[in-house]
This record gives C-alpha cells, sequence and structure tokens, in this order.
C-alpha cells in the first residue's frame, strides 16, 4: 500500500489525494482496470453517469477484494436528471455500482436554469447518507455562489480542468476562501506535458518521470488528482508521487507553462 495523503474536507470527510480516473474507458475494461489499480494499492476512483461504467467500477471494486470503506468512489450526476429527478439518478447509480452509498457525488456541468433546485436534492442526499459529500464540475464562481446563496451549502468539492499549463489561481484563490477542494481533471494535459521540455528536464534531475512530476506539482499545490491509464506500469507510476518534493526552482519553472503556447 502506497502513502497516499488524505486531504480534509470541508465537511469533515478525508479523501484520497491521488486516485484513478476512468474517463473514455470502455465498459468492457473498466472491472478489470479498477481491480487492478485496487490491488496496486489505488483508494479513490472517479466516474461518472455519463461515462457509461460504473457497473465496471462496482465489479472491479468486489473482484479486488478491498472492503468498500476503504475506497473513495466519486461519480457524477448526467445532464438530463437535475432538480428532482436527481434522487432517483443516484439510486440508479447505486444499483450499478453494487453499493449503498457514495463517497462524492457532483453536479457534472451547470444545467438549464434549475441548479438550485439540484443543488438542494444533493444536499437530501448527503443528509439522508446516500452520499457522504456533495460538490460540483465545471461551474463558474457566479454560478457557485449562487447555490451557496439559494441553501447555504458550500461545496465540499469543485472539480475543474487544471494543470500547469492552465493552473486556474483565480478559482483555486476562490476556493480556497470558501473552503472548498479543487480537483483536477486533465491534469496532465492529455498527455501534452509529459513532453514539455521543462517537464521532462525536471523529471530528469529527479529520475522521475515527467509525468510523475506533474502529479507531484498537483499534490504540492494542495490539489486531488486522478490521473487515467490502463497500462500497468503506468498505473504504478502515477501512484507513486510522495517519495520525491519539488524545490522552489521546479514550481517557479514549471510556473511557466501557462505562458507558453
Amino acid at each position: 500500500m502506497t502513502d497516499i495523503p488524505d486531504l480534509l474536507l470541508n465537511d469533515g470527510t478525508a479523501i484520497p489525494q491521488v486516485g484513478l480516473g476512468v474517463y473514455q474507458v470502455p465498459p468492457d475494461d473498466t472491472a478489470a482496470l479498477v481491480r487492478a489499480a485496487l490491488e496496486m494499492g489505488y483508494r479513490h476512483i472517479d466516474t461518472a453517469q455519463g461515462y457509461g461504467n460504473e457497473a465496471g467500477v462496482g465489479e472491479g471494486l468486489r473482484a479486488s477484494g478491498v472492503p468498500r470503506e476503504d475506497v473513495w468512489i466519486t461519480t457524477k450526476l448526467d445532464d438530463p436528471f437535475h432538480g428532482d429527478a436527481a434522487p432517483a439518478a443516484l439510486d440508479d447509480s447505486l444499483a450499478r455500482l453494487g453499493t449503498d452509498y457514495v463517497d462524492l457525488f457532483l453536479v457534472h456541468r451547470p444545467g438549464d436554469g434549475d441548479d438550485v433546485d439540484t443543488w438542494q436534492a444533493l444536499e437530501s442526499l448527503r443528509v439522508d447518507g446516500r452520499a457522504r459529500s456533495i460538490g460540483l464540475s465545471n461551474f463558474t464562481r457566479d454560478g457557485i455562489e449562487r447555490l451557496v446563496a439559494a441553501h447555504g451549502v458550500v461545496p465540499s468539492v469543485h472539480q475543474i480542468r487544471l494543470n500547469p499549463r492552465t493552473p486556474q489561481s483565480p478559482m483555486r484563490r476562490y476556493h480556497r476562501r470558501r473552503g472548498i477542494a479543487t480537483e483536477s481533471w486533465a491534469p496532465l494535459r492529455e498527455g501534452k506535458l509529459a513532453r514539455d521540455p521543462i517537464v521532462r528536464r525536471i523529471a530528469a534531475r529527479h529520475g522521475r518521470t515527467p509525468a510523475q512530476v506533474v502529479l507531484r506539482w498537483h499534490l504540492q499545490h494542495g490539489l486531488i488528482v486522478f490521473p487515467k491509464s490502463s497500462n500497468p506500469e503506468r498505473l504504478r507510476e502515477n501512484l507513486d508521487v510522495t517519495g520525491f518534493e519539488l524545490t522552489r526552482t521546479d514550481l517557479a519553472a514549471l510556473g511557466l507553462l501557462r505562458r507558453k503556447p
């Protein structure tokens, strides 16, 4: 078991800072991938209703033999199921996952004006225990503030596209003020950052892979990250990001990536 740190959320739950994302993983391949990841030491799986592979996540969890309570599972509310439809949609996810709760339930993206009702529905799911934590994905600051103003419930997590090339600094500052944890999707920028000369030079100095350097950047900025890979060697590498530390010079060099074309 690797020593992946947890981050404490504003609702008192603790989320593993590194996980496995299963976006675009074919449903028929998901169970084997999740099982392999859990056997390597992963304890955080990020899926969504729209990915079509929740059943595979549940199958992989059961096949791994890892107790349900030791694994953090995130899923996301698909676009058609806003407002009053959210509880039934989560029940369908739970049936596919084969569990009676998820650790984190996110609104996948803003809807067509009914997000206040949806957010209220998610809070009811948190209260009754079907979702241990609730949050948002791909919202704007104004969109988040509208939901908080309507119900007084601050999201535990906001998941956004974030990496050294697109560091989302204003949104991260807002999250810190609000006590919202930031999750990074596309943390490696679809693999492009692993080919960047700056990243590769830093990796060579540390004796690490370029992907490990980028993932370490996320960890040192207090971000939650869940890269995707179906390659067993890369799965292990993506989890092995706690045994080194980027220097101030490294972080400054990586900060230059946001200015690159």
